[in-house]
């Protein structure tokens, strides 16, 4: 058997599954978006293309500007964050390199949904947080935390952090360290060595980085659920209440596919940015 055919039938289970729960699936969706819903609630196959004239209706546009504004403020966040920690690992950990990334991912490996909990008895108005403040003086009345846009950018910045670090951390690890001394030896200051040395060649593993964190950040809904409100609603909150409150499964699937789409317009330019940096190293 060639090697060609052997890694060819390799990929069978992975695309079967890909297919069965993914393609299948997807199908379903933009099926019953088009559809309509009987006196029951029950989604019924139609053609009712009006579905996604809700979706962009003044009434629900406000949540879907403000699911890309909280995912791009979270890039942004875990960015500043993670960019000083991965350069930290990366250039300084020395033989605890492999130690410290891992103690990066530990965290991610509860569960999301308790992790969220956790930060919700944290900020909550007789929580930790408002405890110290009380017990330093800073404050009598306590803070409000939870319910504002800051506590769910919070959330996320935090469920997603680890996406953005590691990335950079790879293409911190695989950089030459010599670019940086050829850089000091030419007499360039810090910032002048990181802008035209240390970021280009970190520019994919940023983008990489905020492909992954974007993605999942806009259509989570989990943080919005328990760290905001009704003002800090997103798009992926929106979704649920359409499939298990008003039992509005068209619009819901409408919902979906159109976030789908946007998020794959995402996707397709961090491919072709990719592409384009490889063709560029090849060569």
């Amino acid at each position: 058997m060639s090697e060609r055919r052997f890694a060819s039938l390799t990929l069978l289970p992975g695309a079967a599954w890909l297919v069965l729960l993914f393609l299948v699936p997807l199908g379903i969706t933009l099926a019953i978006s088009f559809g309509v819903t009987d006196e029951l609630g029950n989604a019924l196959y139609a053609w009712h293309p009006e579905n996604y004239d809700r979706v962009f209706d003044p009434l629900f546009a406000p949540v879907l500007l403000r699911s890309v504004g909280y995912a791009a403020a979270t890039v942004a966040l875990c960015l500043l964050i993670g960019y000083p920690v991965a350069y930290y690992i990366a250039r300084f950990g020395g033989r605890y390199k492999y130690l410290l990334v891992a103690l990066v991912v530990l965290p991610f490996l509860v569960n999301y949904l308790i992790r969220v909990y956790a930060w919700t008895a944290i900020l909550s108005d007789e929580g930790l947080v408002n405890g110290v403040l009380e017990d330093l003086g800073l404050t009598s009345d306590g803070v409000r935390f939870l319910n504002t846009p800051w506590a769910v950018i919070g959330g996320l910045t935090y469920g997603y952090l680890a996406f953005m670090i590691l990335p950079i951390y790879a293409a911190l690890d695989r950089m030459n360290p010599s670019l940086i001394e050829a850089g000091k030896d030419l007499y360039a200051t810090g910032w002048q060595t990181f802008r035209h040395v240390t970021w280009p060649a970190t520019f994919q593993g940023v983008l990489a980085g905020s492909v992954l964190v974007f993605l999942p950040a806009v259509g989570d809904f989990v943080s919005a659920q328990l760290l905001g409100g009704p003002d800090t609603y997103m798009v992926g909150n929106l979704i649920q209440q359409q499939f298990f409150d008003a039992n509005n499964f068209p619009f819901g699937a409408a919902l979906t596919t159109v976030l789908m789409a946007f998020l794959l317009i995402f996707m397709v330019f961090y491919l072709r940015s990719a592409g384009r940096a490889a063709a560029e190293a090849r060569a």
